[in-house]
């Protein structure tokens, strides 16, 4: 096993930084959070890699939110409260826990929104997100500024793909049905948010995975997706979808998200490495034809 990532270390400048802790072991079901596949035998330096992109993110986005958590804790609306219970809720559905009504209300040891873990698998790490981080955002966030053609800076070496995990559960069937539920949801069954009718995908990935099949897994999602009491007449189409379900399938864990379709044309699938040898390849085509 690999020795833990020191964050203690550093200049006088690294110190005011926050810091975010390297931890071991499974992911729990209920786990938000992005998986990042790197070069072999280099998840350790991946994983720093991505601890300073963001930690950068998160202060850009959320600015240092240690001093404001009580103010905003006691602004809450009822409303929000009750939307928070009800994720709540789900969420420990999803664990198996039983849900307490005041549990959003109780005093809880606060922790680090950004954690990353070391699944002693080759070639991926995972990083472990808490409110107010919402992982598809802040993937999607980083990716924008990523795919910038004015931004030539390459700032990583050994991260390869990013790939937002919303929430996860068990690698039950039943826990599976109830986590496409809570994730799918918002984007495919909402008339509030939902305009239309979606082209849709489901990309499966599995490592060291074996307890449902992939199909079983990609059947039930566009069954809960075209469930029968919805308004919507979403349809599959594997190249030019309007939307994609990824599922990330390890060990006991299974996590899952909805991205757009330029994730897979804009953003190639995530993937840090291909954006910038395109956009490499752009300037320097460019300066050819000067």
């Amino acid at each position: 096993m690999s020795e833990k990532r020191n964050c203690n270390s550093g200049n006088a400048n690294s110190q005011k930084r926050k810091k975010f802790k390297v931890s071991s072991g499974f992911l729990d079901p209920g786990t938000s959070g992005v998986y990042a596949t790197c070069s072999r035998r280099h998840e350790r330096q991946a994983a720093q890699e991505l601890q300073l992109l963001f930690e950068e993110k998160f202060l850009e986005l959320y600015g240092d939110i240690k001093d404001e958590e009580d103010e905003n804790e006691n602004d809450k609306k009822e409303e929000e409260l009750s939307i928070e219970d009800q994720i709540k809720k789900e969420l420990q559905e999803i664990k198996g826990e039983e849900f307490s009504k005041h549990s959003s209300t109780g005093e809880t040891k606060k922790k680090d929104p950004i954690t990353f873990i070391d699944l002693n698998c080759e070639c991926v790490t995972f990083c472990k997100t808490r409110r107010p981080i919402v992982p598809e955002e802040f993937v999607l966030s980083i990716m924008e500024d990523l795919a910038d053609p004015k931004n030539m800076v390459k700032r990583t070496r050994y991260v390869q793909k990013l790939t937002p995990i919303t929430y996860s559960c068990n690698a039950k069937m039943e826990q599976l049905i109830k986590l496409a539920n809570l994730v799918i949801g918002p984007h495919f069954h909402d008339p509030l948010k939902v305009k239309k009718d979606y082209k849709f995908a489901v990309e499966v990935t599995r490592r060291n995975f074996n307890t449902i099949e992939r199909m079983d897994i990609i059947n039930e999602i566009v069954k809960l997706v075209n469930k029968e009491d919805s308004e919507f007449n979403h349809t599959v189409d594997l190249k030019n979808y309007d939307k994609l379900i990824l599922v990330e399938c390890f060990k006991s864990n299974i996590g899952m998200c909805v991205v757009n379709g330029d994730y897979k044309t804009k953003y190639r699938k995530y993937n840090v490495q291909q954006l910038y040898e395109s956009k490499f390849k752009k300037e320097n085509d460019k300066n050819e034809k000067k």
